[in-house]
């Protein structure tokens, strides 16, 4: 079982642990129960949570026995962000909340076998707990000057807005996490950021002072950013949820196609459950063909597959090769088709005028006299068919799904014209 960590180390899995030979005989010597938290924070996870589900998934394949945690207690004091106070969310949200993450997480383990998951919320152990308790059965085992070093603690304090002490408290209850699962489970291992150093280390801190005999580790993974520098998991748009209803299963598989050159061997390696052989081939078509995108292509159907399922894959693959002229776009279903146009630039209009008009208005063209060259020239689509007279008027029969024009210059512009009522 001491492979896993060998293979966590080559996908770049593996950021540091608190005593790396401790835990390779850990795993040598028998089963291991892990957790990983996730705090309700949102309604939904969001992919850049996806490094840590799916290391679970890994780490469950492996053998290891999951515990997922979502905080139905840590999600009401929020752990502390280096910039800002977090807005607290009253129980009744992250109760919802706390459900809706549930739903995410758990199609990705399994429940069934010698190494099945067990989903915990840490509000069972929490909910009962008076303060004085909390302060005399945990707050004792924690040192301020220690606590003072974490680094979102350490930034704020040094801001003008500071820290209050329910965000300062945040590590005294992660680290009571920790002791409840090694009590309760037998969890011995711990799986995180490496933003998330301190709150590990603050629970096998904890146990060693509460259980001496306790053998107990941490194991982070590394941050993922993107080249240029921006945070990984955000678009133009901003987040990318995992919820369908949040971020379109087209726009989740766009957000993945669009990865830039530089990052796609990364992704691939920590997100891929291909094998070393099958992604270094991707990474050598990346070298010799990048326009191909095959390593984009395979891991925006891998991932897409994964959160949203094979039929949904199959339909944002259908709508993106059919919006580019290489399919039938009345083939797709209005739901499909109105998430990959949301992804473009559209226009609304109430009655449907002559297509160099249109070309205008949804800025494929930046004036009627360059489109009627464009059609001229033979470069302007109506849902996919090329235009021949730029000064004819697409019927409403044209429309798709009773709504929809597809637009397009050349082989890459594309743009829609939505008409709605007037």
């Amino acid at each position: 079982m001491t492979d896993i960590v060998d293979e966590l180390k080559w996908r770049g899995l593996f950021a540091q642990s608190t005593d790396e030979d401790a835990l390779r005989k850990a795993l040598a010597d028998g089963p291991v129960t892990f957790y990983c938290g996730f705090d309700p924070t949102a309604a939904s996870l969001h992919v850049g949570h996806l490094v840590q589900v799916l290391t679970m998934r890994r780490l469950q394949l492996a053998g290891l026995k999951p515990l997922a945690l979502v905080g139905g207690a840590t999600g009401q004091i929020g752990d502390p962000r280096p910039t800002a106070e977090r807005t607290l969310n009253d129980p009744e949200t992250i109760a919802a909340w706390v459900q809706r993450l549930r739903g995410q997480i758990e199609p990705f383990l399994t429940f069934e076998g010698p190494n099945a998951a067990t989903m915990v919320n840490n509000l069972d152990w929490t909910a009962g707990l008076s303060a004085i308790e909390f302060l005399r059965d945990i707050g004792k085992h924690f040192r301020v000057n220690k606590m003072l070093t974490k680094d979102s603690v350490a930034r704020r304090l040094e801001s003008q807005e500071g820290i209050s002490y329910t965000e300062f408290s945040y590590q005294l209850l992660q680290g009571m996490d920790f002791l409840e699962l090694y009590r309760r489970y037998g969890c011995t291992l711990q799986q995180g950021g490496s933003d998330q150093w301190g709150n590990l280390t603050a629970g096998i801190d904890l146990i060693h002072r509460m259980e001496p005999d306790a053998q107990v580790h941490a194991l982070a993974t590394p941050l993922m950013v993107k080249a240029d520098g921006t945070k990984f998991g955000k678009s133009e748009s901003g987040a990318v949820w995992l919820d369908p209803e949040m971020t379109t299963p087209y726009a989740f598989y766009q957000f993945w196609l669009n990865v830039d050159d530089r990052d796609i061997s990364t992704y691939m390696r920590i997100l891929s459950f291909k094998s070393r052989e099958e992604l270094e081939e991707l990474e050598k078509l990346t070298e010799e063909r990048p326009q191909a995108r095959s390593a984009q292509r395979s891991l925006a159907e891998e991932l897409t597959t994964l959160v949203h399922g094979g039929a949904q894959c199959a339909a944002v693959i259908a709508a993106s090769k059919a919006l580019f002229g290489q399919g039938e776009l009345g083939e797709l279903d209005e739901a499909t088709l109105s998430a990959a146009l949301s992804e473009v630039p559209h226009a609304r209009v109430t009655e449907l005028g002559p297509v160099v008009d249109l070309l205008v208005e949804v800025g494929l063209s930046a004036s009627k006299s360059a489109a009627r060259r464009t059609v001229k020239e033979g470069g302007a689509y109506v849902n996919n068919t090329k235009v021949t007279d730029g000064e004819s008027a697409p019927a409403p029969e044209d429309l798709l799904h009773g709504r929809w024009l597809v637009l397009r210059r050349g082989k890459k512009n594309l743009a829609a014209v939505e008409v709605t009522a007037g």
